[in-house]
């Protein structure tokens, strides 16, 4: 082989290897967009569903997987991409969970609630499982809306149905309710005796009057009505 063809068959494999090589800068793009899809998804994400979705080579899409990996686990990052149940997902990293914990502790706005709110949720907490037309003759009022406010907030819930006619809707307190109120169990909820002295407290005064008018000695007895399990 002559010098000028071995000179023509390197510039030959120089050529071809710059077709076959990525676009410089490629990986670096689909690793950031490998990132952004593991983070929106709440799930472990595999290797084959980004390689189909992307339409990369699932090797390609395991190397780079690799590489965040790695890169995540570094002290300087807050967050760690890791294997779980067969998929990759991402989290905080375990030595910081305590300071998230406490930061988000902070940051959560305290839970507000009108006074009808109170009263209902009163209701509900001591005579549960209660129906809406009970809840209603106990307070005195229409109050179709304050239920609505108190499912959405996910401190009350359908508790299945009475059985009696229409079988209307039962409700009951959810472990929302128990988290937001510092309460182990719906036996720690206070007695008519403790909440007269919470009322003789200025601050929570406006607040705990009627949540104590609703807890009447009537609503401590727990409802001995047959409740018929919801289907749906």
């Amino acid at each position: 082989m002559t010098k000028d063809t071995t000179k023509n068959v390197e510039e030959m494999d120089v050529t071809q290897l710059a077709e076959e090589r990525p676009p410089a800068g490629e990986d670096e793009q689909l690793k950031a967009i490998l990132e952004a899809v593991v983070y929106i998804t709440d799930e472990p994400l595999t290797a084959q569903q980004m390689a189909a979705a992307l339409q990369q080579p699932i090797d390609k899409i395991k190397r780079l997987m690799d590489q965040i990996v790695a890169e995540f686990a570094k002290t300087e990052h807050g967050l760690t991409v890791r294997e779980v149940a067969g998929g990759y997902k991402m989290a905080t990293k375990a030595e910081h969970h305590e300071a998230v914990r406490a930061f988000v502790k902070k940051l959560t706005p305290p839970l507000k609630l009108s006074l009808a709110a109170l009263e209902t949720l009163a209701v509900i907490a001591y005579k549960q499982p209660v129906t809406t037309p009970e809840i209603m003759e106990i307070r005195g009022v229409q109050g179709v809306g304050v239920l609505k406010t108190l499912l959405d907030r996910k401190l009350i819930a359908e508790a299945g149905r009475k059985n009696v006619v229409g079988k209307p809707i039962l409700y009951k307190t959810t472990k929302e309710f128990l988290v937001q109120f510092g309460l182990k169990d719906v036996t720690e909820l206070p007695t008519l005796k403790e909440f007269e002295e919470l009322g003789r407290l200025e601050i929570v005064e406006d607040i705990v009057d009627p949540v104590a008018e609703a807890a009447a000695p009537g609503l401590e007895e727990p409802a001995s009505e047959t409740v018929e399990p919801e289907t749906r």
